[in-house]
């Protein structure tokens, strides 16, 4: 008998997840909020690294999809002073395949390939224990009976409160994403200025990063310690507001970095928060959770990897692995928290050190990690 699994939410976890279900012939039902794949903004780039996301693709039958849209080029780094004296400028070897740049667009496109997803199913409550298996409540009233619900639905999960009474909490550092679109062409400066991948500037308690994605598009990234209600006193929707405020934050830097700033647009506020970096839970029969939902972690490279490769690693267990399903989910949920906190741990102490009151701790990361 086939079992009735449901996953929450279409992002990296869940569409992997789902993916290699499908190509295994396993059915599943994809529950997801928004009204379709185009409701938000994908947001900025993700670096896939060997072993972690890229297996995960080469499970889901998509390594070769994923080479012809990936930009190896990405993985440039250059960090500059606040005074703009070039400290860094790692480039990638031709054949450097580590960990390529896919545009997140692009990655939800390439996973959702023959996917049928049920959108606009916002789910509200997930109910273990129920006559027939899980109760999913949806926001419109109706509810839905399955064996399994994964929930890959994110930090402000709506399946972890059927496993976990953890919620994520603020780390005291907040960024504010902003876009450069055009920019070989309406700012020239500013696209030598980031290069192929990655531009960072590294200040007391702050950062400015730049990041190129494909079609002529950055990403900026202004990271800063200050408290939670730091705006207080701003309108966030606001976009000439909010540039003058980050401009005075980081007055006195160098004039072509401060210019990512002034020309920049669609400012979006993201304070970083994070779930306690051991989080497990016990057991419970027919749900579990993947990703961002398992183990939110800051934002430095690992969290959409890992989600990935777990979403991908369970699909295959119940594929093709003997044995009772809870068995199944069992033996997966003790190998992701082993794994995923050790992750949680270096990139707890990696933003302690890239938003940090010696900038120099920033670049010393970059060297342990990424030798010159």
């Amino acid at each position: 008998m086939r079992h009735r699994i449901a996953v929450v939410g279409s992002g990296p976890a869940g569409l992997t997840f789902a993916r290699v279900l499908h190509r295994h012939g396993c059915p599943v039902t994809i529950l997801e909020r928004d009204s379709g794949p185009d409701a938000r903004p994908p947001g900025g780039m993700l670096d896939l690294h060997q072993g972690l996301g890229q297996l995960a693709l080469e499970k889901a039958g998509l390594s070769a999809e994923f080479q012809a849209l990936s930009r190896p080029e990405g993985q440039a780094m250059r960090i500059l002073d606040t005074d703009g004296t070039v400290l860094r400028d790692w480039r990638p070897r031709p054949d450097d395949r580590a960990n390529p740049e896919i545009d997140r667009g692009q990655l939800r496109d390439l996973l959702l390939g023959p996917l049928d997803v049920q959108w606009g199913r916002g789910v509200t409550q997930v109910e273990p224990g129920a006559p027939g298996g899980v109760l999913v409540r949806f926001a419109d009233g109706r509810q839905e009976t399955f064996d399994l619900v994964v929930g890959a639905d994110g930090a402000w999960s709506r399946v972890r409160p059927a496993v976990s009474p953890a919620t994520p909490h603020y780390t005291g550092v907040t960024s504010v994403e902003a876009s450069l679109d055009d920019v070989d062409t309406r700012h020239p400066a500013l696209a030598r200025l980031t290069g192929d991948g990655s531009l960072a500037v590294y200040g007391v308690n702050r950062s400015l990063v730049a990041q190129r994605n494909s079609g002529g598009h950055v990403k900026v990234y202004a990271k800063f310690r200050a408290p939670l209600e730091w705006h207080t006193n701003l309108d966030l929707a606001d976009d000439e507001a909010v540039r003058s405020s980050l401009l005075a934050l980081f007055d006195g830097w160098a004039a072509p970095v401060l210019d990512l700033l002034r020309h920049a647009t669609a400012f979006v506020h993201r304070p970083i928060h994070v779930l306690p970096v051991a989080h497990t839970w016990t057991h419970v029969l027919g749900v579990t959770l993947l990703g961002d939902a398992a183990h939110l972690m800051p934002p430095l490279g690992a969290g959409a990897n890992l989600a990935m490769l777990e979403g991908a690693e369970l699909a295959e267990s119940i594929a093709t692995g003997p044995g009772d399903l809870d068995d199944i989910v069992r033996a997966f949920e003790e190998q992701m928290w082993a794994r995923a906190g050790r992750w949680a741990k270096i990139t707890t102490a990696g933003l302690e050190r890239l938003v940090s009151p010696d900038p120099a701790e920033a670049l010393a990361l970059f060297e342990e990690v990424q030798p010159s």
